[in-house]
């Protein structure tokens, strides 16, 4: 008898050991970008060494990303890791052009890269689905809610597993408001753009040549004059960074609530370097990327405001389209841009689909 009890006893004991292990792994593994809990940190602790980051995004500090998107993502890692994490920002061209960013940080010439699919999307198509897509969130909420709050969604899985193949891990986001068409004539309903010649680059060249537009690419620094000696009519831009761009000097008129309601841009780290942390440091940029994202984004929806009153106040005005414009749109969108984007990569047509069910489920499509 007293052997049973004993075999029972030493049963008991590694079941517990085994339930430890598993409970471990689950803390290490389960966070990933839908977690916030930076607080939690790894058993490792901070390291004794400093680790030195360069930051180059596709842009420089004149584009709304660069205060509201980088420097506040900047700040946070840093306090995170607890200054075991430096990071120096450099502007577009520093090391690489901007259009060169996105590769240099994954072959490891540059650490950090922010930026958005518009840009390199034809390297990393997932990138789209980051991005936002035409016509889909609304707003930082229900854009969160489809690509990690929700675990019927978590398209941002898929967004992860391709950086990952690309040598590169996702570790930032943020909301920068409506993607909207600025131009030197109105824009009233989706037949308005047919024949137009706007700058517009990935998904933004996607939409405008479904609606019957020409897209033209052109370097951003490019934008302004171009529009104001007339080669082209305007172009596609996120809002709050209109007047960064004193666009408002040369266009005329602004159309809400945008082709991309919810336009993002996104930031990756070498995926070299991400692994050179050790788990503690990992956990704890993993840990701030949900609420840094909505903190930047709600400094990107007030410079969305400003932006667009200093397109009135230069004498543009703003077009809101009516409900039925809306729903135009959607429509046209999701017939003629969503399978463009899906037939981009088996990832994204996956990505696309989870888009339709999460629009089913909110009431916005049949």
């Amino acid at each position: 008898m007293m052997k049973k009890y004993i075999v029972l006893l030493l049963m008991l004991v590694f079941a517990g050991i085994v339930m430890t292990g598993c409970l471990a792994d689950d803390t290490s593994n389960g966070g990933g970008n839908g977690s916030d809990s930076g607080d939690s940190g790894g058993e490792d602790g901070p390291p004794d060494e400093v680790t030195e980051w360069t930051f180059q995004p596709a842009f420089d500090s004149g584009d709304a990303g660069w205060d509201n998107g980088v420097k506040p993502w900047i700040k946070a890692v840093e306090e995170a890791t607890e200054g075991t994490v430096k990071i120096e920002l450099l502007p577009a061209g520093s090391i690489v052009s901007g259009n060169e960013a996105f590769s240099a940080a994954s072959n490891g010439t540059i650490d950090v890269y922010a930026g958005w699919a518009t840009v390199y999307g034809g390297i990393m198509p997932e990138g789209m689905l980051a991005y936002g897509m035409p016509m889909g969130a609304e707003n930082s909420e229900e854009a969160w809610e489809a690509m990690w709050g929700n675990d019927k969604y978590r398209i941002g899985e898929i967004v992860q597993e391709a950086a990952n193949e690309n040598n590169l891990q996702w570790v930032g986001w943020a909301n920068q408001g409506p993607n909207s068409v600025f131009t030197k004539f109105p824009v009233k309903g989706m037949e308005d753009l047919e024949g137009k010649k706007l700058r517009a680059g990935g998904p933004q060249a996607l939409f405008l040549e479904a609606m019957g537009g020409t897209p033209v690419s052109l370097e951003s620094d490019e934008i302004y004059s171009a529009i104001d000696l007339g080669t082209i009519e305007g172009t596609l831009w996120d809002t709050g960074g209109m007047n960064d761009m004193k666009f408002q000097e040369v266009i005329d008129y602004a159309m809400l609530p945008g082709w991309n309601p919810a336009q993002h841009q996104e930031i990756y780290v070498n995926q070299d370097a991400w692994q050179s942390l050790n788990d503690w440091q990992r956990e704890q940029i993993n840990g701030i990327f949900k609420s840094n994202y909505f903190k930047a984004s709600e400094m990107h929806a007030e410079g969305v405001e400003q932006s667009l009153q200093d397109l009135k106040d230069s004498g543009g005005e703003v077009i809101e389209l009516s409900e039925e414009k809306v729903q135009e749109m959607r429509n046209k969108t999701i017939e003629k841009v969503w399978p463009k984007i899906a037939e981009k990569s088996e990832r994204n047509a996956k990505g696309v689909e989870l888009w339709k069910q999460f629009l089913k489920d909110k009431g916005k499509i049949e």
